[in-house]
């Protein structure tokens, strides 16, 4: 079997562009495997700051196609068609015939067998590869006309040891790499990738990204543990990290402990985000410690590695400290008004216009929860006051994070200062929720002013895009309802905060926005249910006729019933269900006529009659406690007591009577069971 090498070499590429580089270059080369039929071919890609290295292994040295008849475009179509077609296929205007089809006449062609080389194929298709990378970001140098993530020097390409050539704008593909000399970078000839692989490994350069990350990983525990630290590896740092590097060494550095008086996420954020640092906690009292992590591209031999990094962090720190000691003095009240000057969004008014529709809302839901409006006010009045400070404009991921350490500075309540922190939570599907029914109450306000806002001016999500991560918010809104266990009405909410969007004088253009809120976290909903395992049919069964927007509820409800549909009484309810409602549904189909649940008791002729109307009515009486009082599992029990009853019925009432007039008594009992145990869920979404 036959093999394929190729080798990008460049200028040092940031670690973004070359995941994007070397994905869409292998996804090419897959398309191009495909549409020749070239079936199992083994695939291997790898990335340095330098590199971009692929090697596709199990090849065929020929590619053959079978003689076949071809269809073209029917005759008479625009000339382009034609000219498509004949381009597409290799073929020339003299290769065509026509040929009448039951559709009209269409242009054929015959193709004979041909035998291609896929080194030919290769040399015709990889600058096409090349050129078809969708970069985020890409340059051009000198006076090239070739556009690439960092300055591109040379292209290595051999197919079975032998130079694959092709041009590649003012690039010739060769047999060199390149490898650090003392001055410059040295050009070595090479042989296959086995060749290439010693070569790289002699010059301690390790290729591959997942041995970098191994040994890198290693070396941090390693370091760790001769210290007495800990550290939850951030999995999104080292993958950065890896890619910064060919020959990884793992160094500890330090800094004045006096920067240690910062908040810890401004310190962890200065050196991951900033500098690629890894912080370092103590196992003695876990907090963190005044040394880091670096990764660097060689060994430090004289220390100056070390020194340079030392001092790169200090005057970051340095910064961070003298915007801490000015913006955690600045009166977070006073700030609220410098709000104005931010718009929130164009037609939506400015970031203080939405704190004080937060304040509003929060205030609502306090009401419900009964607990401490006036604190809870006051959170979402100062709730978004650290966006004006400086700190917040140099570390935006920190927006609420800083907040709630300026709050807590100034001598507000920890429950005032988490609720700022707390209320752009949860920020993904696996964050935590806020817990403390301040923070609750100003981020559901939050939410839900963002989707009221954006649904009210047609600002809505597609299929495809999502640019005001409105799907997040939805989600969101529910986590915290289920996660928190609170029952509360999600109409009332949307219909408060969007009084106080009119109040503002803010156009609604959308008038038919509550539903399609509605509608659009009913989706999302269904989605978290289906994550969790939850059967299709449990979900269909609750949700299709119920008009319920208290989520918990629905949740609970859903949970419960979804475990017991597998027991034994979930089985007899079902059971129950599908015995009447086939029988009331074949009267209708046959007949045509409709049914209303409304027996008479003088035309009974059985006890079994009595007593099962009796249990039936036993149910609705439950049915008239407020659903959120209403136990599921106790009416899950109730249902399913009547299995008995029902059975005993079957066996002793002949439903189809020869008198007309009690077969349809009957059979209004049966759809009057039907009824009733359709007013818990909707039993029809079931399968026998």
């Amino acid at each position: 079997m036959s093999e394929l090498f190729l080798e990008l070499y460049s200028e040092e590429m940031p670690p973004a562009l070359q995941e994007e580089a070397k994905n869409s270059i292998v996804e090419n080369f897959n398309k191009f495997f495909e549409i020749n039929n070239l079936k199992k071919i083994q695939v291997q890609s790898y990335s340095t700051p330098k590199r971009l290295i692929f090697y596709f292994s199990n090849l065929i040295d020929k590619i053959v196609t079978d003689a076949k008849v071809l269809k073209g475009p029917k005759v008479g179509l625009p000339e382009q068609a034609l000219n498509g077609f004949l381009k597409s296929n290799s073929l020339a205007k003299n290769d065509l015939y026509e040929e009448e089809t039951d559709k009209g006449k269409f242009y054929f062609a015959k193709v004979k067998k041909k035998e291609k080389l896929v080194v030919d194929e290769l040399k015709k298709n990889i600058p096409s590869f090349l050129t078809n990378i969708s970069w985020r970001k890409k340059m051009r140098w000198a006076n090239y006309d070739l556009f690439w993530g960092r300055p591109l020097k040379s292209i290595l390409c051999l197919f079975d040891k032998q130079l694959v050539p092709f041009n590649f704008f003012h690039i010739k593909s060769g047999v060199l790499t390149y490898v650090d000399g003392p001055l410059d970078d040295k050009a070595v000839v090479i042989k296959d990738f086995s060749h290439y692989k010693k070569l790289l490994i002699s010059k301690k350069i390790i290729f591959s990204n997942v041995d970098r990350e191994a040994l890198i990983s290693r070396d941090i525990e390693s370091l760790l543990k001769k210290n007495k630290c800990h550290l939850t590896i951030n999995k999104k740092l080292l993958r950065q990290v890896v890619n910064l590097v060919e020959d990884p060494v793992v160094l500890k550095g330090n800094f004045d402990k006096e920067f240690l008086k910062l908040p810890e996420e401004l310190l962890i954020l200065t050196m991951q985000h900033h500098q690629r640092y890894f912080s370092m906690r103590s196992l003695t009292n876990n907090k963190l410690t005044n040394s880091f992590i670096v990764i660097a591209n060689k060994q430090d031999v004289a220390k100056k590695i070390i020194i340079g990094n030392e001092r790169v962090i200090t005057a970051r720190l340095t910064d961070a400290k003298f915007f801490w000691e000015k913006n955690k003095l600045q009166n977070l009240v006073k700030q609220v008004s410098k709000l104005k000057n931010i718009v929130f969004y164009q037609n939506l008014g400015s970031v203080y216009d939405k704190t004080q529709r937060i304040r509003v809302l929060s205030s609502f839901i306090a009401d419900i929860t009964k607990y401490k409006k006036d604190d809870t006010e006051i959170a979402a009045s100062i709730c978004k006051a650290d966006l004006v400070s400086d700190l917040v404009s140099e570390y935006p991921e920190l927006q609420g994070v800083l907040g709630k350490y300026f709050a807590i500075q100034q001598g507000f309540s920890l429950e005032i200062a988490n609720a700022i922190a707390d209320h752009y939570l949860p920020l993904g599907p696996e964050d935590r929720v806020p817990k403390e029914k301040i923070s609750i109450a100003v981020a559901l306000s939050d939410k839900i002013d963002n989707l009221v806002g954006f649904f009210g001016i047609n600002e809505k999500p597609t299929s495809s895009k999502d640019p005001y991560a409105l799907r997040r918010s939805a989600l969101g809104i529910l986590r915290i309802l289920i996660e928190n266990k609170l029952s509360i009405s999600l109409k009332e909410l949307i219909n408060n905060s969007k009084n106080s969007y009119l109040a503002q004088g803010i156009n609604m253009q959308n008038l038919k926005f509550t539903e399609e809120i509605l509608a659009f976290i009913g989706d999302r909903f269904k989605n978290l249910l289906k994550d969790q395992k939850i059967k299709s049919e449990v979900i269909e069964s609750i949700l299709t006729n119920n008009r319920s927007d208290d989520y918990y509820l629905l949740y609970n409800k859903i949970k419960i019933l979804n475990k017991a549909i597998k027991t034994k009484e979930g089985q007899d309810i079902i059971s129950i269900y599908k015995r009447a409602a086939n029988i009331v549904s074949q009267f209708k189909k046959d007949t045509k006529k409709e049914l209303f649940g409304e027996p008479e008791i003088v035309l009974f002729k059985h006890n079994e009659e009595n007593n099962l109307l009796e249990k039936i009515n036993v149910i609705r009486e439950h049915y008239t406690t407020p659903s959120r009082l209403r136990n599921t599992d106790e009416t899950i029990n109730l249902l399913a007591s009547s299995r008995n009853l029902v059975d005993k019925f079957f066996n002793n009432v002949k439903v189809n009577d020869e008198d007309s007039q009690i077969k349809k008594n009957r059979l209004e009992l049966l759809f009057l069971l039907c009824k009733t145990f359709d007013t818990f869920t909707d039993f029809s979404k079931f399968e026998t």
